[in-house]
């Protein structure tokens, strides 16, 4: 590899517009070298909006996996299509960032790990709320072993009415699922790195089609097409692991509920807690008597300044490019995100059967 990271997106919608390319493009050490998606005009814009002047466009991802000067690529389609893709690309020798969730199915998932394990290269996937001011400072708190045991979790992903009409979010066959795979995944993920545990026993799991039936409905981006609609709008899942602990996770774009929350966790240890509530909260027991500490995660100090942060989104990209350059291990680990993929999909198994799935 030269001393340049050259980085190839394919997909330019939403996802690589709003996250993947501002935040590669801050990076001097890459270079934006080739775009691709099956709509010309979404890639000629990407590329002149964040490519290198002489960067290339393609509407097929073959033939971009074709060009020898491309050291990573980005994926950023819908979920029926990340295995593919991915495969194909570290097979071509190209280290590889995928959006969330790692596949489809977790068949799919295991065989993009498969893949990275064989062809030597790495292989991550989007779960950029581990990046968070918040979630950093937890993650440290947890490793450090502050909680104790943690034994009990809540995974939140709770919206009340913002349902993503946009795109193929409603298409079961291309998303695989509705707000459990798409934000719920998310909430889990963040909830497993905390606690450690990649090991589930046991999933109990419901989904509801409910809200999703209604048309002209409230939503934040405008009311849905209910015939479109061919997801859950909510689901739920009781998951227990292989040493006892428990999640509860709950996810939903459309729910009538107050308490929302979105890709945050509570946690429940022997030695203290925590949530993501109000802020972050640690909770404990100190002289016999009761603690709750408000963290404060601002960096500002003086009035009108609010300190130099860098966002999730931006970190997550820094710190990937970094692990290629290192050659050390990535932050999100695609074993880890393989068990997040076999527990969402134990979680809709579950829904249909009504039956618990057990892990072997």
């Amino acid at each position: 590899m030269s001393t340049n990271v050259n980085v190839a997106i394919i997909g330019c919608g939403g996802i690589a517009n709003g996250k993947h390319l501002p935040s590669l493009k801050k990076l001097q050490q890459v270079k934006l070298i080739a775009f691709c998606d099956r709509d010309i005009e979404k890639t000629k814009l990407a590329a002149a909006k964040y490519g290198e002047a002489d960067a290339a466009v393609y509407t097929d991802y073959k033939e971009l996996l074709q060009n020898s000067s491309i050291d990573v690529v980005h994926v950023c389609t819908p979920n029926n299509t990340h295995a593919e893709i991915s495969i194909a690309a570290l097979e071509a020798g190209k280290h590889v960032m995928c959006e969330k969730p790692m596949a489809k199915t977790s068949q799919e998932a295991k065989a993009m790990l498969d893949a990275a394990e064989r062809t030597g290269k790495k292989l991550t996937i989007g779960y950029q709320n581990r990046f968070r001011q918040d979630s950093q400072y937890l993650h440290h708190v947890c490793k450090r072993g502050d909680l104790g045991e943690v034994y009990y979790a809540k995974a939140h992903a709770i919206r009340r009415r913002a349902v993503p009409t946009w795109g193929v979010f409603l298409d079961e066959k291309k998303q695989g699922g509705g707000p459990l795979i798409d934000i719920g995944t998310h909430a889990l993920d963040l909830t497993l790195w905390m606690m450690n545990n990649y090991e589930p026993k046991s999933v109990m799991g419901t989904t509801f089609h409910k809200l999703g039936k209604k048309a002209n409905a409230a939503n934040a981006w405008g009311s849905w097409d209910p015939e479109k609609f061919t997801v859950e709008d909510s689901a739920f899942g009781f998951i227990t692991m292989k040493n006892g602990a428990t999640i509860v996770l709950e996810s939903s774009w459309a729910l009538n509920s107050l308490d929302v929350d979105e890709a945050k966790c509570s946690l429940s240890g022997t030695e203290g807690g925590a949530d993501m509530k109000d802020g972050l909260r640690i909770n404990g027991e100190e002289f016999g008597k009761l603690y709750t500490t408000n963290v404060e995660l601002s960096n500002s100090g003086v009035a009108f300044y609010e300190g130099d942060t860098e966002s999730d989104a931006d970190l997550e990209a820094r710190l990937w490019i970094e692990s290629i350059v290192n050659d050390t291990e990535p932050i999100v680990k695609p074993k880890e995100a393989l068990v997040v993929t076999q527990i969402l999909e134990a979680i809709y198994e579950s829904a249909k059967t009504g039956k618990a799935v057990y892990f072997e």
